[in-house]
């Protein structure tokens, strides 16, 4: 094994082993893992039918302390089971969500990035309907995947600043649809706006599927912007606003719930809300965060509609830079985790 993990990017790294569990006559079959990294399933699975599929997608750091730490994976599992539901698939138990993220982490351990190379194991849990289905309706058979693979940073610039483009001509999800789910037709849907604008060297900014006035979601990602009160000092976090639209077409964010959780314990007002594209004007810094990405400063939004540019600071401004310290901080035991978000190994 020879990884360069200085240089990682978002892109999958052949890892030892994936973990599997299969659902047949109405129960979850123990979890195993195999170095088998492909699948034989029949032609007309219902997860090529009728895109019965859902994922997530969840992190393992290697400490400060060389201990390590597991984020948040109760939540993931628990976005996945509403993720389930809304597919009409069966709920993964937290139990054996649990044992296939611990079990592929030991098989895989060797794939944990070092401390400090700004890499870490990335995990996707992946559910699919298998049995065969060409009358429209669910499947009776499902696979649980757990696969991992070592990441590094998920835009190039890294905790650097990254251009948008806003894009009112495709919806990624509509309102009472699949938007507040992780099922893979969401960035399916998307790639018509998401392709070309990576293919600018840019972001892609999707605004509300009815009235394409407000700020939905960045790509992937959720977005918040920085509101500062003028005449006080920029070092105050209190005289900072955090800002995050609330929408039922996006995605709950773990990392966004996480920065919010944190912007209030370090006095920042958190604010969820509609946020209207031309209030773009007033935010100090905006960014996109994930968990892939964890935040990543816009440097400016192109309006191309309205022949605007909204421009930011060309480096991470004091709440972004502040937030994404906080975070990483506790994801990697450099203070105390005092909210018990990881789980310690």
């Amino acid at each position: 094994m020879n990884i360069d993990w200085q240089n990682l990017e978002f892109e999958y790294t052949e890892t030892q082993y994936v973990v599997r569990s299969s659902y047949k006559d109405g129960r979850w079959q123990e979890p195993y893992a195999t170095r088998d990294k492909y699948m034989q399933i029949h032609v007309c699975a219902a997860v090529f039918q009728y895109g019965q599929e859902a994922f997530e997608g969840l992190k393992a750091f290697r400490g400060a302390d060389g201990k390590v730490r597991v984020f948040r994976w109760r939540d993931n599992a628990e976005r996945m089971n509403r993720s389930c539901e809304a597919l009409y698939m069966p709920k993964v138990p937290d139990e054996l969500f649990e044992k296939a993220v611990f079990l592929s982490l030991e098989k895989n351990i060797d794939y944990l990035p070092p401390y400090e190379t700004g890499a870490t194991l990335y995990f996707r849990p992946i559910i699919i309907g298998t049995s065969a289905k060409i009358g429209v309706g669910p499947a009776t058979e499902y696979e649980f995947l757990m696969v991992a693979t070592p990441i590094g940073r998920y835009f190039k610039s890294g905790f650097g600043t990254t251009p948008f483009i806003l894009n009112r001509h495709v919806d990624r999800a509509a309102p009472n649809g699949t938007g507040p789910y992780k099922v893979g037709g969401n960035y399916a849907s998307a790639f018509r706006a998401t392709v070309p604008a990576h293919e600018a060297g840019c972001g892609c900014m999707f605004v509300d599927p009815k009235y394409h006035r407000y700020i939905d979601e960045c790509g992937a990602a959720n977005f918040f912007g920085v509101l500062h009160q003028k005449g006080k000092p920029t070092d105050d976090m209190s005289s900072y606003t955090y800002v995050t639209p609330r929408s039922r077409s996006i995605l709950p964010s773990i990392t966004n719930n996480s920065l919010m959780t944190l912007s209030r314990d370090l006095g920042i007002r958190v604010e969820q809300r509609r946020i209207e594209v031309r209030e773009l004007s007033d935010f100090t810094e905006c960014a996109c965060c994930g968990t892939a990405s964890v935040i990543s400063p816009i440097g400016s939004v192109v309006d191309p509609d309205r022949n605007v540019t909204y421009r930011f600071p060309s480096k991470p401004g004091p709440v972004c830079t502040k937030l994404y310290n906080t975070l990483l901080d506790i994801q990697y035991g450099r203070s105390y985790d005092r909210y018990g978000w990881c789980v310690v190994i």
